[in-house]
């Protein structure tokens, strides 16, 4: 069973790869290597046993075990992963696992694995992981492991931001951006889905043509149709010239159909039939017209409600939903706010021309801790009016309290009496809704492994779900 150590003359911590496979153990090492560079001593051992003799003689900072290769140590995974994190020592432990292999991903979450990663293995993400993991966890520092390079990408085609979660965006966008297939792209108001639209279309082979963006939402009804397909001279009072809509100024290119759920019904059987043949007729014309154009759309409701509800079609939805892109809330991935925030206090105070030094300790605790139900969107207003309306130097928690406006919930405890800092409270319903969504958001929408995580059946995510569409539908 061999073992061998890559330490490269290294000065941080020890990473230990249990992995049996030895071309794939290598491939990790190295794909480890490039990402985290001088950071981590890396040792491969073969199989579950020489893992766990290593463990009795080295503390490590963090253990990588292939579930696959824990056989020689326990007949049950989860049960190796146990026997592992007894002998850690305290470090982390992360369980590397087929992307099929779903269950026993959670058995070793539960037998006491820190996080899991499937498999293959994607350096740049399996780094942004061990990096959220160790400064979490307090390892940053033993691990040497500047959180700043070795979690990924910082920004990407708009968007700021080195989470795993943006890591996994990013790499979504990078994967699909080449198709011309429809991008179906999910998220509350103000987590960045126009970003997203243009990141896809910036980075397609669409590029050199228009993004044409409409948003249904902020468009009357009765003339979102001719917005979208165009106008006919003559159709109606004041059509004084031919008009082309955005499907045909975007031909070649990308059309972007924003807060898609709030198109009428029967603008969304014409969308069917657009999408179908690739044909269009502008309003009061009898012939076709034939456009080349890729559609991305995005929603900030939930499309099944909205189909449950009659508001949505269900065969549009399949036309449009071939792949889907979900951004992340920001209360997901509270390491970005302090790298958003600083971007935007850096970026308005060129603007304003003034200087900051920055926030405060205590400024960015209250900004990591806060919910944000308004985003990266909500953020970044906040950080705009306190350079407006501050002189410059560091930023207080005083000069915090009086620049939150919409919520108070930022400002010092101090100066905000008890009765305003009183939480509310949603009903428990509500509550649940929310728990269940935020964790099939976190684990990519698999109900399944939401679902074992929340220790309860998928078959009871879905009751809740139509239950909830029911209330919806009834209020």
């Amino acid at each position: 069973m061999a073992m061998h150590t890559r330490s490269d003359g290294a000065p941080g911590g020890r990473l230990l790869l249990i992995d049996r496979d030895e071309s794939h153990a290598q491939m990790v090492t190295e794909t480890l290597s490039q990402c985290l560079g001088q950071a981590a001593r890396i040792t491969v051992a073969s199989g579950g046993r020489p893992g766990a003799e290593l463990m009795r003689d080295v503390d490590f900072d963090i253990v990588l075990a292939d579930l696959s290769s824990l056989g020689d140590l326990a007949e049950r995974s989860d049960d190796a992963v146990g026997r592992l994190v007894r002998l850690s020592r305290g470090a982390l432990l992360v369980a590397l696992s087929d992307g099929a292999s779903v269950s026993a991903a959670v058995g070793a979450m539960r037998a006491g694995a820190h996080d899991y990663v499937a498999k293959p293995i994607n350096g740049p993400a399996m780094a942004a992981r061990i990096g959220e993991l160790a400064e979490r966890h307090g390892k940053g520092r033993s691990l040497g492991i500047d959180t700043r390079s070795a979690t990924g990408l910082s920004d990407f085609a708009g968007f700021i931001g080195s989470s795993s979660a943006m890591q996994f965006v990013y790499e979504q966008i990078g994967r699909i951006a080449a198709s011309s297939a429809p991008v179906f792209i999910t998220g509350e108001s103000g987590t960045g889905k126009d970003v997203c639209a243009e990141a896809l279309h910036a980075k397609g082979h669409r590029a050199g043509k228009r993004l044409v963006a409409i948003n249904c939402a902020a468009i009357p009804r009765d003339l979102l149709e001719s917005e979208l397909f165009g106008v006919a001279r003559g159709a109606f009072t004041g059509a004084h010239e031919d008009r082309k809509g955005a499907a045909e100024l975007a031909d070649g290119g990308t059309l972007f159909l924003d807060e898609i759920g709030e198109m009428d019904l029967s603008l969304q059987s014409k969308l069917l039939r657009f999408l179908q043949t690739g044909t269009l007729s502008r309003v009061g014309e009898a012939g076709v017209r034939h456009v080349d154009v890729r559609v991305i759309c995005a929603t900030n409701r939930n499309p099944m409600q909205l189909i449950t509800e009659k508001k949505f079609r269900e065969d549009l939805f399949y036309r449009l939903h071939v792949l889907p892109i979900h951004l992340p809330p920001l209360r997901q991935r509270p390491t970005d706010i302090m790298v958003l925030a600083r971007h935007f206090l850096e970026r308005y105070a060129a603007e304003e021309h003034k200087r900051f030094a920055g926030f405060s300790s205590e400024v960015a605790g209250l900004l990591t801790s806060a919910e944000w139900p308004g985003n990266v969107r909500q953020l970044q207003n906040l950080v705009r009016r306190l350079v407006v309306m501050c002189d410059g130097g560091e930023i207080t928690p005083h000069m915090l309290g009086a620049a939150d406006i919409e919520s108070r919930g930022l400002a010092p405890v101090s100066e905000t009496p008890r009765a305003e800092r009183r939480p509310a409270i949603l009903p428990m319903w509500q509550q649940e809704q929310r728990i269940i969504e935020d964790a099939i958001t976190s684990f990519g929408g698999n109900v399944s492994l939401a679902a074992a995580a929340l220790e309860i059946s998928p078959s009871t995510i879905y009751r809740k779900r139509q239950g909830w569409a029911e209330m919806a539908q009834a209020s």
